[in-house]
């Protein structure tokens, strides 16, 4: 099955079914998966969102608000709708799912809808509403299918059946002991070849991995994909179970952490949502971009330091823009990938010592490598080897340094406690500016002057 992707006719098919009566667009509304829905919201209008909502069954409305984007405000169409089909479609919801939408209402309204619902359902979801949005607790599921050590497999199997009517999936099965403390997990598989007599503190695997209520959901991505499974188990300080959370959950963290850290790397600030308006991108641009005019001021004093050189040798002004230019380039490439490789684990000292060493060279080959191309370019355009050989060194030096302080920069952040994301682009820039300038105008203040 290809994956789908939003067209026009597609939009123009909606807006057309939009104007007809509810029977046209429920027709319409068949042909597409939930997801697919929950795309084609984000080129439609909160009014015809609403009422497409109200036209799905609960079930398959709860399926669209699932899978519509943080940007698209799904709290907000829920708001909107009926106090009665607003309940219809929360209690459809998975718990973790309605917790992060109902979690962005005020709070008097969050009490509002828990008031309306099932008392099971209300007693969940408040429950998770008490755990920060980016832990492990905030993040699961507490629907699980657990049995005690103490039964048999027949009896095992009794009681994952009957859990098994409030969960659409499952991976694994949790074993608890009768003060519900986490004792281990245990396969379907396993428990369906064993005998009948076989009690299930016989097939337990006590060797397991999981995670407590506070861990970081990024640490949570982590071991998810370390040990390649499908569902962690979340514990609070007594290893009491508490729910688990899937591998679907983690896509969807890992997704928020990279857009996360790519819109921090570019100077934009993370509460800027991708959908926003020109004034929240302002907002959350001009305070940074005001950062970088601070820099550039320092830069451009060098430039300033220097004017009698260049007001004598003025072709060095065409060769400052290259200099600098590279040396933001190759800073930003071993940014880019130290900032990835913390992200994926914490560094050991000697881990963070072979990161610094492997840009360093990576940058004084690069360097050497591309000021020999330039060298040859100023010998033979400018008929100047000397001038070739300052611009040599300046460009080698400066992609020396943007290796540097593109793979320093941020591991020292990281050490004094400061998201490496944040400051790092802003500081190596000003850093192979600077250094560029100086190496450039210095060496050709010395050997040609």
């Amino acid at each position: 099955m290809q994956s789908f992707e939003l067209n026009k006719t597609d939009i123009q098919k909606f807006r057309q079914a939009l104007e007809g009566d509810d029977d046209v667009l429920r027709a319409l509304l068949d042909e597409y998966h939930a997801s697919e829905i929950a795309i084609l919201f984000e080129s439609l209008d909160e009014d015809a969102r609403e009422r497409i909502i109200n036209v799905l069954s609960s079930e398959i409305a709860s399926e669209v608000i699932a899978e519509m984007h943080a940007e698209t405000h799904p709290e907000k169409l829920l708001d909107k709708l009926h106090p009665e089909k607003l309940s219809e479609i929360v209690e459809e919801l998975d718990y973790d799912d309605a917790t992060d939408i109902i979690s962005q209402l005020p709070e008097a309204r969050q009490q509002e809808i828990l008031g309306d619902l099932d008392d099971e359902d209300a007693r969940h979801i408040r429950r998770l509403l008490n755990y920060e949005e980016d832990t492990a607790g905030g993040r699961m599921n507490t629907q699980v299918i657990r049995v005690n050590r103490s039964l048999t497999k027949k009896e095992a199997i009794e009681e994952i059946i009957r859990q098994s009517e409030e969960i659409e999936e499952f991976y694994t099965i949790y074993v608890v002991d009768s003060h519900e403390v986490l004792r281990g997990i245990v396969s379907l598989k396993d428990i369906i070849k064993s005998k009948n007599t076989v009690h299930i503190r016989e097939l337990v695997n006590e060797d397991f991995v999981y995670v407590k209520a506070h861990t970081d959901q990024e640490e949570v991505a982590k071991l998810l994909s370390q040990y390649n499974l499908t569902a962690i188990p979340v514990v609070d300080e007594e290893m009491h179970l508490l729910g688990r959370i899937t591998f679907d959950d983690v896509m969807d963290v890992l997704e928020e952490e990279n857009t996360e850290d790519i819109l921090k790397i570019s100077g934009v600030s993370e509460d800027e949502q991708l959908s926003g308006n020109w004034l929240d991108a302002v907002k959350s641009r001009l305070p940074w971009l005001v950062i970088n005019l601070g820099t550039a001021f320092l830069a451009s004093s060098v430039i300033r330091y220097f004017e009698p050189t260049i007001s004598r040798i003025v072709i060095l002004s065409g060769y400052m823009t290259i200099i600098a230019g590279m040396g933001g380039n190759a800073a930003t490439q071993a940014l880019a990938v130290t900032v990835r490789r913390i992200s994926l684990s914490d560094l050991t000292d000697q881990q963070a010592y072979r990161t610094v060493l492997k840009e360093l060279t990576v940058g004084l080959i690069n360097g050497a490598a591309n000021g020999l191309i330039v060298f040859i370019a100023a010998v033979l355009y400018d008929a100047n080897w000397m001038l070739g050989l300052v611009i040599f060194l300046a460009m080698t030096g400066n992609l020396l340094i943007a290796g540097i302080t593109g793979a320093s920069i941020p591991l020292l952040l990281k050490r004094v406690g400061i998201d490496p994301a944040i400051a790092s682009s802003i500081i190596i820039t000003t850093f192979t500016d600077v250094f560029g300038f100086l190496l450039l105008l210095g060496l050709a203040s010395k050997l040609l002057l």
